[in-house]
């Protein structure tokens, strides 16, 4: 495919680990931009990795990192990048990016898919595309809000940034309750357990317990398990990738009612960002939330302020965006049903269901 200067095409096998070069390199790229990460979607859920590279020459100038993924209607999307919270292309010339967009919306228009979905940390410098002599632009969406924040000189100034209240829950938990953070990837079973506990109360399919084994093998060794324990009890566990100075912290789970009772979360994130610190990483990315879920107002809690994430849709059959979420009441009575479950039934259509909802 030509696109003004640029040449682009489907990247293939032997292209992984320039992309991967590409993408660490890049000042914008992200752990969900490498390769290893559209691989583990692939061997897990099914869903091929079809990512476009932007040649000046020989020169790789961008990338854009795709998956073909099929949703619970049957229909295909092309998504940057699934089961992420990052996406969009990466350029290092001016008009790649473009013309990358350009030609993955020419892809799902020509192929009949769904739709374009580009989940960009960064609004589009130029988010329309040029298609056949118009423009298309993207549809927006406002359902989630990213968080992230810049992290202390010293592991002893985190309390200092956390709000009173949650301050004095995580010098409790600490001081008087005997909360430690540990480490190891030995934990990983406690903490999908918790994570897909969580889920299920939350009437939400749960990823599976693969798919976690996945990531920890393909991103080693920037994958972290962590836990809160009180003595042999654990009480809360987090996943979280590192990447170059960077720590995503990203699937959790919390036993029942050991936040009520321990502030278990709030010590967890405050003892992790201490632990980033010691090991020289100097921003901690809280990953994205609903508006005005609980979620969301208990990392405003933790004192860390929300930024939009300006995901970009560009439909082709589908008529509006996405809205197979919690925030749809038409899913209500489906949530309720997924809370009344077994829960070996819900880890198992979990599971199935988690193919789907990409």
């Amino acid at each position: 495919m030509s696109a003004g200067r640029f040449q682009v095409r489907k990247a293939g096998a032997d292209d992984f680990e320039a992309r991967d070069r590409f993408v660490l390199a890049h000042g914008e790229g992200t752990v969900f931009h490498r390769p290893h990460w559209g691989r583990a979607v692939a061997l897990q859920f099914g869903h091929p990795q079809e990512d476009l590279l932007a040649f000046d020459g020989d020169q790789l100038v961008g990338l854009l990192p795709l998956s073909l993924c099929r949703g619970l209607g049957g229909g295909r999307a092309l998504i940057s990048v699934p089961y992420g919270v990052y996406g969009g292309g990466l350029e290092i010339q001016a008009g790649a990016v473009a013309a990358l967009q350009c030609a993955a919306l020419e892809e799902a228009q020509g192929r009949g898919l769904a739709r374009l979905e580009l989940r960009n940390r960064e609004t589009l410098s130029d988010p329309d595309v040029p298609q056949e002599g118009y423009a298309v632009s993207p549809l927006t969406s406002e359902l989630y809000c990213g968080f992230r924040h810049e992290l202390p000189a010293t592991a002893d100034q985190v309390l200092n940034t956390i709000p009173k209240k949650a301050r004095a829950d995580v010098r409790r938990a600490r001081n008087k309750l005997g909360l430690v953070l540990d480490e190891g990837p030995w934990y990983l079973p406690d903490l999908v357990t918790l994570f897909q506990a969580n889920k299920q109360a939350l009437g939400s399919p749960a990823l599976p317990l693969s798919w976690f084994e996945r990531l920890l093998d393909g991103l080693q060794p920037g994958v972290k398990i962590h836990v809160v324990r009180q003595g042999s009890q654990i009480l809360s566990a987090v996943m979280s990738f590192i990447y170059r100075d960077e720590l995503h912290a990203y699937y959790s789970g919390t036993l029942p009612g050991a936040d009520r009772e321990f502030k278990a979360s709030s010590f967890m994130y405050c003892a992790l960002q201490e632990w980033a610190i010691e090991r020289g990483i100097k921003v901690f990315d809280f990953g994205r939330s609903r508006r005005g879920s609980g979620a969301a107002d208990f990392k405003r809690r933790q004192g860390f302020e929300a930024r939009d994430l300006p995901y970009a849709y560009f439909l082709v059959k589908d008529k509006g965006l996405p809205s197979m979420n919690p925030s749809n009441p038409k899913t209500a009575p489906l949530r309720k049903l997924w809370t009344q479950l077994p829960a070996g039934v819900a880890v198992r259509m979990g599971g199935l269901a988690s193919r789907f909802l990409p």
